[in-house]
């Protein structure tokens, strides 16, 4: 039997993302660096020196702009979905949320490392997370769930990562960072659904 609602996680997550957005636009400019400190982005500085953890959570559902909003909903909605139906509604909730976290302490701690200070945000490091995830669950699914292949998918993960890595104003750890923990994190909730063998 289907399970009613199967990804409707994945879309409140979405939805999420896109009311924050509308709202702070309504408010200021969501390309505004200091606009988008104010209202909770991520500065390295603020949270591992003076303890404003929160901008770890906070950073990851701000968006510069609407073509950063737009690129990375169109690869959660797509790809979201089927990890959300792999690992049910909380794992996946909680997958999400904490590849995102660890994400943004990475990049956090790579910034103080580096002394390249600069205000982050966006969803890309749990989207990563989701990435990673469904690269695991393909893997114990000898490489295909639904729609989806392993080859795919990771020609599609280093892809993203190469383009973020050679591209200026990408928050590449933050994306290194989400997609490792993400494969991690699903080792730890997936268990592959097995069935029932009847006979005639």
């Amino acid at each position: 039997m289907r399970q009613k609602n199967p990804d409707i996680c994945n879309k409140a997550l979405v939805a999420l993302n896109v009311i924050v957005f509308f709202i702070l636009e309504l408010l200021g400019d969501t390309e505004d660096a200091i606009f988008m400190y104010e209202h909770g982005a991520m500065f390295p500085i603020e949270v591992l020196e003076t303890g404003q953890w929160y901008r770890l959570f906070t950073c990851m559902f701000l968006h510069f702009g609407i073509r950063h909003l737009g690129n990375n909903m169109v690869v959660l909605f797509f790809l979201g979905d089927n990890l959300e139906r792999a690992l049910g509604h909380v794992k996946y909730v909680v997958l999400y949320v904490l590849s995102g976290l660890c994400g943004s302490l990475l990049s956090a701690w790579m910034m103080l490392r580096s002394g390249a200070y600069a205000v982050s945000a966006g969803a890309s490091g749990a989207i990563f997370g989701v990435m990673g995830g469904l690269i695991y669950v393909l893997i114990r699914n000898h490489g295909r769930l639904e729609d989806l292949t392993a080859k795919r998918l990771v020609f599609m993960a280093a892809l993203s990562l190469y383009l973020g890595f050679t591209s200026t104003g990408v928050d590449n750890y933050a994306h290194l960072g989400g997609l490792l923990s993400g494969l991690a994190l699903a080792v730890l909730l997936y268990r592959k659904k097995r069935y029932n063998r009847t006979s005639d």
